[in-house]
């Protein structure tokens, strides 16, 4: 039985070192990587997290949140665009004012090109995590300018970190709550954010929790999403009608070390999941584990997974909340929380098919 696993001493202690010694990859699990690249080399703000892209008609953008540190008052959603092979200085798309007199981090920006090519942003605002509450954005000129911020109805968040999903003219957003434990649910809406649903969560924290769906497509009626959790392993939920309704969460065998992940359904039908490949101990009470390696591994059914790359690998350091696409030359585009001082783009091209599932 093949396994991906990869669970290192220094997971468990990490040592205080003066100077980490970046792990060489080796060629191979370097494979289909074409370029990357750091969005930005210097910024007005000390620490990055939470980046997200997407393809537009004029080329790629991203997101992020940066300031002095997550939580700070000061902490803004910033954008940059790709051209020629260049990304463009950070530029400040949103902030946490409420008021003229409030204001509160921002986190989790998440883009979305809608069908009738407007550019949306959405993100969250608040003191805390648990007390955030949901915000967007628009663009007519993809990303270039924004709309006012709109605040979401109460009660809804939007898509919590993870790309939504168009499912017949619905826009599935994937979306989690972390007050009085993890439980993920989802959220509708059929006119780009204008009106709003919502289901019911998936799970009650106790014993199995999740945040941060990631959603996957198997046929013309069956979505899967996959989650973060506190579980020591990724988690999911099954719909069988285009993501209406969906299963209890349950936990899978791949290992999560309370961090996000991104997967993505590649053209092919295949699909791919970014995420560190690390086990945390069983004494690990939340399932909290070291934020390197960052791995890449792709699928034929979602449930057996093979590895294809590793993006980095440096002990003690944090290579994290990663968010893939795919665009429409068939290349995938990750960018990546690189040690929270910068926000790395990777670009890789598509594995070739895998002959048969190997169970991990």
């Amino acid at each position: 039985m093949k396994s991906i696993f990869v669970f290192l001493s220094f997971f468990v202690v990490a040592p205080v070192v003066a100077q980490v010694q970046r792990i060489s990859i080796p060629s191979a699990e370097r494979k289909g990587i074409v370029a990357d690249q750091f969005i930005y080399e210097t910024a007005p703000f000390p620490e990055c997290h939470a980046s997200t892209i997407v393809e537009t008609p004029k080329g790629l953008v991203a997101a992020w949140f940066g300031g002095t540190k997550e939580g700070y008052r000061d902490v803004n959603i910033y954008t940059s665009t790709y051209r020629k092979g260049k990304w463009s200085t950070p530029a400040l798309a949103a902030d946490g004012f409420i008021n003229d007199s409030t204001r509160y981090a921002c986190y989790n920006p998440v883009l979305f090109l809608a069908e009738n090519k407007e550019l949306l942003l959405f993100y969250k605002i608040g003191p805390y995590v648990q007390g955030w509450t949901g915000w967007m954005k628009r663009s007519k000129d993809n990303g270039l300018t924004w709309s006012k911020a709109e605040a979401l109805p109460d009660g809804i968040l939007g898509p919590i970190r993870n790309q939504p999903y168009l499912s017949d003219g619905l826009l599935i957003c994937p979306s989690s709550t972390e007050k009085g434990g993890w439980k993920v649910h989802f959220e509708f809406t059929p006119d780009n954010g204008r009106t709003w649903s919502k289901g019911p969560d998936l799970n009650d924290a106790h014993p199995i929790t999740g945040i941060q769906p990631a959603i996957l497509r198997h046929d013309t009626s069956t979505l899967q999403a996959l989650c973060r959790s506190q579980n020591r392993t990724i988690n999911e939920t099954w719909s069988h009608d285009n993501g209406r309704n969906w299963t209890p969460l349950r936990q899978t065998e791949m290992p999560n070390n309370n961090s996000g992940i991104d997967a993505i359904t590649l053209k092919d039908g295949r699909h791919l999941l970014v995420y560190n490949n690390v086990k945390p101990p069983d004494s690990e009470k939340e399932g909290w584990g070291g934020r390197s390696p960052l791995n890449v591994a792709i699928s034929n059914d979602g449930k057996h997974w093979e590895p294809y790359a590793i993006l980095e690998n440096e002990p003690g350091a944090e290579f994290s909340y990663p968010f893939v696409i795919q665009t429409k030359d068939g290349k995938i585009h990750i960018t990546y929380t690189w040690k929270r001082k910068k926000i790395k783009h990777v670009i890789l091209t598509a594995p070739k098919p895998i002959e048969r599932p190997t169970k991990i």
